[in-house]
């Protein structure tokens, strides 16, 4: 049987390792991206070619209501289904609270947090009607002990997790699972804004003593997948031992 999966945040980093590693999985995909649309595309057209599915494209603010619905119903209706829903898109911010604006905040808090509704808003019906899939939502473990001048990232991963928790309990009757991944720091160019020495005292302090890597992200994505669907809300740490 056909199988589908919709990714936001795909055209690059964490999103893009789970793009590939799905299509080599024979899945057909909906590639969501804020800006990057000439690299989602060529993304979409690489792994066509490559892995023979289909792969439909969207562009614009996930942190939007009409637009993330619009397209998540598009992608609905050309793919027949979706079943599997991974909401990876994300953004960070390093920097005191007092010095952060409200807009900043609203920024944080739509990215992070409210398209979770809003993806689950448009998917979740067709996933209730067909008795089955999976939401798997991308984390952090700052969701789960915060991290000082990462407040609101901390904040919104935290509301991840409880949004994951609670979505679970109330679609398990359905056979839907919904987990997360608390993702530790993964070589993606979120931790662009770090200094080659920054990274290295870093990764000093990870007890595997290196940064995770995307495909090993896109690894336990597809594991989740194969799991049972018993194992539903759950906050999969993936740190390296840091937390």
């Amino acid at each position: 049987m056909k199988k589908t999966a919709l990714i936001t945040g795909a055209s690059r980093g964490i999103g893009k390792a789970i793009a590939r590693a799905l299509a080599s999985d024979g899945y057909h995909l909906a590639l969501f991206c804020h800006s990057n649309i000439e690299m989602l595309r060529d993304l979409a057209q690489e792994l066509t070619e490559e892995y023979k599915v289909e792969v439909y494209t969207y562009c614009g603010n996930i942190a939007d209501f009409e637009f993330t619905v619009t397209s998540c119903e598009d992608a609905l209706d050309k793919l027949g289904r979706i079943d599997v829903l991974i909401n990876n898109a994300g953004k960070a911010s390093i920097g005191l609270l007092t010095d952060m604006t409200a807009m900043d905040w609203n920024s944080m808090l739509g990215t992070n947090l409210s398209s979770l509704f809003y993806t689950a808003k448009a998917i979740v019906p067709s996933m209730i009607r067909h008795k089955s899939g999976n939401i798997i939502n991308i984390s952090s473990m700052w969701g789960s002990v915060g991290a000082s001048c990462e407040v609101a990232y901390s904040a919104t991963k935290g509301g991840m997790n409880a949004f994951t928790k609670a979505l679970a309990k109330e679609l398990a009757p359905n056979g839907v699972a919904v987990n997360a991944i608390a993702c530790g720091v993964v070589d993606t160019d979120m931790n662009g804004m770090l200094s080659p020495e920054e990274k290295a005292e870093l990764a000093e302090e990870i007890p595997v003593g290196k940064f995770c890597t995307p495909d090993e992200i896109a690894e336990v994505v597809l594991g989740i997948i194969k799991a049972p669907s018993y194992m539903t809300g759950q906050i999969i740490g993936v740190d390296g031992g840091y937390i």
